[in-house]
């Protein structure tokens, strides 16, 4: 996909759908993410909005300006558009989750937030 960064190790995006939405310019892409136990989606935003449904596993996830939350299977998230974020696995077996963007078209999905000091 050429509108996606380059993964991370450990992190597998499987990109399940696309299509366009009623809202001009906007496109709903829903992808599976695979986290590796140990592994960590680094800081990123996305144009737009991120809906997270954990399908296995736990994954700790961390909002710009906010403190971790530690999320199980069934588990929901919601990533408002431009905020920065992380994933981690802290777990021993391999988290999961389905990944529901609503975002601007042609922009790129996901982008490095270097800005972004560590905690």
């Amino acid at each position: 996909n050429a509108l996606a960064a380059p993964q991370q190790q450990g992190v597998t995006r499987t990109d399940l759908q696309r299509h366009d939405l009623s809202i001009a310019n906007h496109e709903t892409v829903q992808a599976r993410i695979d986290i590796a136990p140990g592994a960590t989606a680094k800081w990123h935003r996305h144009p737009g909005e991120e809906v997270i449904y954990v399908i296995e596993g736990t994954l700790e996830y961390q909002l710009e300006g906010k403190s971790p939350v530690t999320l199980k299977a069934g588990d929901v998230l919601f990533v408002p558009a431009g905020i920065a974020h992380k994933a981690r696995n802290p777990g021993l077996t391999n988290g999961a989750e389905l990944a529901t963007y609503i975002v601007e078209k042609g922009k790129v999905l996901v982008s490095p937030a270097h800005d972004v000091a560590e905690h």
